[in-house]
């Protein structure tokens, strides 16, 4: 996985609430055998049309917004487990998503595959619409060491959970497996001391 860090970013606003993983990657592109490719069907319903043109009103499909930040609505992830929704987000070139809420196993992962859920209070999610409102080029930074998101040019400094480990998982692009091989050196060491009967 590429390493997590800081990123400064202008953010694609989705202000729908309760967004489910059947709206972000819909069931019949599931048939894949490797996590390629599924950026092209994100939210595959809402941005085409039935006979493959663009919905000219959906926001993927509005050139004024671009940026590696999805803010979306409360409740992001919803429904199924299926991890092809975390694939298909971070297929299309987002690393952060920010909403006030996100389905557990959404958020298990997300951050199973290097994307970062932020989580921020329902009146920090307002603030963080209302400033892409303003000014669609407005920049977000987030800082993961600091676990702060900061809307660039305001006073505005929110701060977020994450776990310890998916943090430090993040911070050095590792999957589970990299953080096992990492520790190889200390695995063979405590093995070599066990006692053999």
């Amino acid at each position: 996985m590429k390493k997590l860090t800081k990123i400064r970013s202008t953010a694609i606003p989705l202000p729908i609430e309760d967004v489910d993983t059947d709206q972000i990657i819909p069931a019949r592109f599931l048939k894949a055998l490797t996590r390629e490719g599924f950026g092209e069907n994100l939210f595959r319903d809402w941005r085409y049309n039935s006979d493959g043109s663009e919905v000219k009103d959906f926001v993927l499909n509005n050139r004024m917004y671009s940026g590696e930040i999805l803010v979306a609505g409360n409740n992001f992830g919803c429904g199924s487990s299926r991890e092809h929704a975390a694939w298909s987000l971070d297929d299309y070139g987002f690393r952060i998503v920010i909403s006030s809420f996100f389905a557990d196993i959404f958020k298990g992962n997300a951050l199973n595959n290097g994307l970062l859920p932020i989580q921020i209070t329902p009146d920090e999610l307002q603030q963080v619409f209302k400033a892409i409102e303003e000014n669609v080029k407005v920049e977000f930074q987030v800082n993961l060491e600091n676990q702060t998101l900061e809307i660039v040019g305001s006073d505005k400094l929110f701060s977020f959970e994450v776990s310890t480990y998916k943090k430090m998982c993040l911070l050095n692009g590792y999957d589970d497996i990299d953080y096992l091989l990492s520790q190889r050196d200390r695995i063979e060491e405590f093995e070599s001391q066990q006692l053999i009967y």
